[in-house]
């Protein structure tokens, strides 16, 4: 009789990737290569994307202020820039919200920038 080899834990663990490429069609479902490369794949851009995610919700605050600030008369490296010399440290999502549900909140960091910004002061 010949010998097993590995039996139910290789089963188990095939049943562990076929698990992992449940929602993919055809072969990258039923067959294990396929079913191999594709969760290691998925593996890979889920790496990736993981940071890719956070840089395009920063892009997206950045456009948003610069937007507000464009209304306002100021640009967005001015802005920043003022900011920073008045010593206001809320970061690029906060900043980005106060613009969407608090204009008044936001005219008044705008003129704060303005008085603190050594380039606006110069011109």
């Amino acid at each position: 009789m010949p010998r097993a080899s590995k039996g139910a834990a290789r089963r188990q663990a095939k049943k562990r990737w076929f698990e992992k490429a449940k929602g993919n069609r055809g072969g990258r479902r039923n067959h294990w290569r396929s079913v191999k490369e594709t969760v290691v794949r998925a593996g890979v851009n889920q790496y990736r994307d993981r940071k890719l995610v956070k840089r395009d919700y920063r892009q997206l605050w950045i456009v948003r202020i610069n937007a507000a600030c464009k209304q306002r008369g100021i640009s967005y490296s001015r802005f920043i820039n003022g900011l920073k010399h008045a010593g206001i440290g809320l970061n690029r999502k906060m900043l980005s919200e106060i613009a969407i549900h608090d204009e008044a909140a936001f005219d008044a960091l705008v003129e704060t920038a303005k008085k603190a910004s050594p380039a606006l002061q110069a011109a």
